[in-house]
């Protein structure tokens, strides 16, 4: 059995500052909305999401909403997408994710709220590695780290939040 070396990349303060700032980053972009919906995918993207939406609240008059979007990471396809029951006519949501490696996560998920009658669509990231094999933009970015291929980043979440590489 090999054991990887992990590398810290952010300590538990260090994302409270990202999603913080992300947050920040949202509600600029999004300072004349009433309402926006904030919605993470399973598991971790909805943990971070929940995190970004508390944030949202504390900054800004915007009624959040939060919702959760679940998805078979591995074979998109296989199984349908399924999203809180929630009224998105004429609605701005913010999709979030953890890490963006491929880009297929947040495209499979973004391609659901397409085919729903949004205001505007954005995405969030809290780890953006910059190895996009389809064509997704992000809007708000927590960190750019730029790694091989081989290297994993894990994403702790729970009592000792972290972000590593490995």
């Amino acid at each position: 059995m090999q054991v990887m070396n992990k590398t810290l990349v952010l300590t538990k303060d260090q994302m409270k500052q990202k999603l913080q700032r992300m947050a920040w980053e949202i509600y600029e972009q999004n300072h004349s909305e009433d309402s926006i919906i904030v919605a993470g995918i399973a598991k971790r993207g909805f943990v971070l999401a929940e995190e970004i939406a508390k944030t949202l609240a504390n900054i800004s008059l915007i009624k959040v909403k939060l919702v959760s979007v679940n998805l078979d990471k591995d074979n998109p396809l296989d199984t349908p997408i399924q999203v809180d029951k929630v009224d998105f006519t004429n609605q701005t949501v913010v999709l979030v994710d953890d890490v963006l490696k491929s880009g297929k996560t947040l495209m499979y998920g973004a391609q659901y709220f397409m085919q729903k009658p949004l205001k505007k669509l954005t995405t969030a990231v809290l780890i953006d590695r910059n190895y996009k094999h389809y064509p997704i933009k992000v809007d708000v970015v927590g960190l750019s780290l730029s790694t091989t291929m081989q290297e994993h980043v894990s994403v702790e979440l729970g009592k000792k939040k972290a972000v590593y590489l490995q």
